[in-house]
């Protein structure tokens, strides 16, 4: 089947990937261009599963300032100083900075709370659920997904980005790394409000 070579055009310039493999695409997809823009999705984004062994410590540190009110530092690592100089790299890091900003995340990701933390939490919930009339194996369920929720609305990577609600930040990341062939780090950030103290 003949493909529209403007959708070819579109395929290649949105994924990254170069003609022959936007033309494949499509012809696998019948021409289908939201099905061959998903299948491509899927396959870059298994790459980028596989790349995320790869070791990753080229990158840059951005910053973003709102209003001179908040400041936020984050360090973002990729491969090769190619793709750190790249404008979609810098643009993935300017969008963290503001999300950042923007969400005040307590956390890089679930692996990064300390375990105190968690206990101190963990306790809240419980004593909060003592009173619910429900068995011990329905209240420890309770808290576990509230403990669950409240953990991933404090974690950079688990929280819904801020321009696309649709989309975790980890899965904003997963995106980039797969339309720029290589492994994407967030390493750390630093969130400043003035008149907060942490």
């Amino acid at each position: 089947m003949a493909v529209n070579i403007e959708d070819v055009k579109r395929l290649k310039n949105l994924t990254g990937v170069g003609l022959t493999d936007a033309k494949r695409a499509l012809e696998e997809t019948n021409g289908d261009y939201d099905a061959a823009l998903e299948a491509m999705r899927k396959k870059g984004l298994t790459k980028a599963e596989k790349r995320g062994e790869r070791e990753a410590r080229a990158g840059v540190i951005g910053t973003y300032n709102h209003d001179n009110r908040i400041g936020v530092l984050v360090e973002v690592n990729c491969e090769t100083d190619f793709v750190a100089r790249n404008d979609l790299f810098k643009d993935l890091v300017k969008d963290l900075s503001m999300h950042i900003a923007a969400m005040n995340p307590a956390y890089l990701n679930q692996e990064s709370i300390p375990k105190e933390d968690k206990l101190k939490i963990e306790k809240q919930f419980l004593e909060a659920a003592q009173d619910n009339k429900k068995s011990a194996e329905i209240t420890s369920k309770i808290v576990e997904g509230q403990i669950s929720k409240y953990f991933s609305e404090r974690c950079l990577l688990d929280q819904p980005f801020v321009k696309n609600p649709d989309q975790t930040v980890a899965d904003l990341v997963k995106d980039h790394a797969a339309r720029l062939g290589e492994n994407i780090v967030v390493r750390r950030f630093e969130r400043m409000a003035v008149g907060e103290i942490n």
